[in-house]
């Protein structure tokens, strides 16, 4: 009779290591990544200053893309992921790709698209359209290390200015013959 409580604690025991060890390999599997995150939100230049800075609207749907490039140039990484309903956007990253560490000042991160119609003009403002390389952690700890980046924003079309750095250069020559 006293066999039966060593073997059901040797089994309680057991289980109880095995989930440790799942928590444990779950963790370092974790920390092995680089975590981005942040927001995509609607600015509207019909609106006040405060309006206009301040108050952007998150948009579902928008779809962020990371890029790691080695010394090279070459590409390392692409992923992307798409905004919920909060405008947030999340990514992941592994630390080490075919056996090389990537490395997180050759990151960058960027808009590719909006599903609104209403607001789907690239802008500038927090970096969306040219991209931001990853430089400054938000959070560090051990292997652990997250990003978290100034919002994206799109505008409305009516907010749109034309590119008119060449306008004067596409003149034909042949306009000025005489």
């Amino acid at each position: 009779m006293e066999a039966v409580p060593v073997v059901v604690v040797l089994i309680l025991g057991a289980s109880i290591l095995m989930g440790c060890t799942d928590l444990a390999v779950a963790s370092d599997h974790e920390a092995g990544k680089i975590h981005i995150g942040g927001s995509v939100l609607c600015q509207d230049c019909t609106q006040g200053w405060n309006q206009w800075a301040h108050g952007g609207k998150p948009i579902k749907g928008c779809k962020v893309s990371t890029l790691c490039m080695d010394e090279r140039r070459r590409v390392m990484h692409y992923g992307s992921d798409t905004t919920d309903e909060a405008g947030q956007f999340q990514m992941s990253i592994n630390k080490v790709i075919n056996g090389k560490p990537i490395k997180k000042e050759l990151c960058f991160v960027r808009l590719v698209s909006s599903p609104d119609k209403a607001c789907n003009v690239f802008t500038d403002f927090g970096g969306g359209r040219s991209g931001v390389r990853l430089t400054q952690p938000t959070y560090a700890y051990g292997d652990s290390i997250k990003f978290t980046i100034s919002p994206f924003y799109f505008t409305t079309p009516m907010c749109d200015e034309p590119d008119t750095t060449h306008a004067n250069d596409q003149s034909d020559p042949d306009d000025h013959a005489t």
